[in-house]
């Protein structure tokens, strides 16, 4: 797979409703074989979105609380439950053409659960992962999440990684569903980490794990 082609391109701090216009106008490109695969990375502006399953009772705030903590609610087309997406955390919407590839869906998911895992471990971080919930893991603390979509072998939506987010923002959802276990961030295990540290080691382990050419 060496020298396929990867456009990163960097949308910044971003409103969930626009980050997703520019995943559908790609998501539309790649179905018509024009272009090429494509990842986003972006901060979210702060957004609880909701999977296509999921229990809309695991937002645990009322709507007054969610106007008072400026927290919008999106309801998304990805697989999974309820999630928190915010500034210091880095999310990545890998637009990819898996039927090239002749991959599927199981493929996929484990393919970024390695680009976070081989992330963490650039900074010296073990994560590890759960086959009942997908998504990265230190110990019991959920550090990255994964949510996807695939139409016509087409990605969209992907994973976020926490990095340095008000984790404060995560007691007003159960998050992924999940009561039992909590979430943390690099932040609190790494001295000095920052966003765009993150993003240079993403896009090395991205490129390298799904096998594209330099970038």
């Amino acid at each position: 797979m060496v020298g396929r082609v990867l456009q990163i391109r960097d949308l910044g701090l971003i409103g969930y409703g626009p980050a997703l216009e520019v995943q559908e106008e790609l998501v539309e490109e790649r179905k018509r074989g024009d272009g090429v695969d494509t990842l986003l990375l972006l901060e979210h502006t702060p957004v609880y979105t909701l999977g296509r399953n999921a229990d809309k009772a695991n937002i645990i705030v009322t709507e007054a609380e969610l106007k008072e903590r400026g927290i919008e609610v999106a309801e998304t087309g990805r697989g999974g439950d309820v999630t928190y997406h915010g500034p210091g955390q880095l999310v990545g919407y890998p637009i990819i053409d898996l039927g090239a590839r002749g991959e599927g869906a199981v493929w996929y998911v484990g393919r970024l659960e390695q680009v976070m895992l081989e992330t963490l471990g650039s900074f010296g971080v073990q994560g590890t992962t759960d086959r009942e919930n997908r998504g990265v893991w230190v110990g019991n603390d959920k550090i990255g999440a994964i949510g996807v979509r695939i139409t016509r072998h087409i990605t969209m939506h992907g994973f976020s990684l926490n990095v340095c987010p008000d984790l404060e923002d995560y007691s007003g959802i159960v998050p992924c569903g999940i009561r039992d276990k909590g979430v943390t961030a690099l932040d609190k295990l790494v001295e000095g980490i920052t966003v765009d540290a993150v993003k240079l080691a993403v896009v090395e382990n991205f490129t390298e794990v799904f096998g594209y050419g330099p970038q």
